[in-house]
């Protein structure tokens, strides 16, 4: 599980499912004229507003969590827990609305004290949790502020091992690396200035022919072009198979560099942390390190 896959969205969720387990150990009920003394049963002394409203809630939140942070979701039925979550989250929204109409329930009768039955602070907060997380649970897929990551890309000052943020080329172990395609002698690379790779050094020889070779081999591949680079995106995209077919090997999450080995067109050939290949069709929004 990878919690940096995150969204706001999933924030807002967890947040609302905090509230409502708060909300569920406060008063059930507001009666009129009672003492502060009185014992006012919570949320938990409702068989239906637990299951309903807490324990439907809570699980829903549970949900949407978990499959937002595994790698590949998990389906039951053809449904993701994803898509379940949102079930659960808008049923217990729909039954804390019910709850805070009729608090009373079956209780409706001629005994006079139900008119002085009201909905109790635990219920009102509630509702109010159950309607937040609903609704960030079904537009957190829409929005865009929403879908943005919850816990932002790290950005460590010294070179990382594989999966930190990169400073150079493939396999960039520190500042005299030489990036993809570059060539030897380069300023801040091993050598002289305009020495060729594997020449002697001469004093006060410029040694241009020995460079001619190296050009035009430079400018004779295609990918000379292409440098490989690190980047993170900004909310959870699919990777597809490099021989096109349509289903996702993986999905790269937001808060983790990955290395783009080589452009195709509009798409990218990325390598995730495990050592896989796949296409990267979406690429807008991206953040290169």
């Amino acid at each position: 599980m990878n919690i940096r896959s995150l969204t706001r969205g999933d924030g807002v969720v967890i947040g609302a499912a905090v509230l409502l387990l708060i909300a569920s150990f406060l008063d059930i009920y507001s009666i009129d004229g009672a003492s502060d003394s009185a014992d006012i049963p919570s949320l938990w002394g409702s068989g239906p507003v637990v299951l309903g409203v807490v324990l439907a809630g809570v699980i829903g939140a549970a949900l949407i969590v978990v499959a937002r942070a595994m790698p590949q979701p998990k389906k039951v039925a053809g449904l993701d827990l994803g898509q379940f979550g949102i079930a659960f989250t808008v049923f217990a929204a729909w039954s804390a609305l019910g709850n805070i109409f009729d608090p009373a329930g079956a209780f409706d009768g001629e005994g006079g004290f139900v008119d002085e039955l009201g909905a109790g602070l635990g219920l009102i907060l509630a509702l109010i949790a159950t309607l937040v997380m609903a609704g960030a649970a079904v537009a957190t897929p829409l929005v865009p502020a929403l879908k943005g990551a919850l816990i932002p890309a790290a950005r460590p000052a010294a070179p990382q091992p594989y999966g930190g943020q990169p400073q150079g080329g493939y396999g960039y172990p520190g500042a005299q690396q030489q990036p993809y395609g570059g060539q030897p002698g380069q300023p801040g690379q091993p050598g002289q200035p305009g020495q060729p790779f594997g020449g002697q050094p001469q004093p006060g020889q410029a040694q241009p022919q020995p460079q001619a070779p190296q050009q035009a081999q430079a400018q004779a591949q295609p990918a000379g072009d292409f440098s490989p680079f690190w980047f993170a995106v900004p909310v959870p995209r699919p990777l597809f198979a490099e021989d096109g077919s349509p289903t996702p090997i993986a999905e790269l999450a937001p808060g983790t560099w990955y290395l783009a080995v080589e452009q195709r067109g509009a798409n990218l050939v990325a390598q995730t942390q495990d050592g896989r290949r796949g296409v990267l069709q979406d690429t807008s929004g991206i953040q290169r390190g």
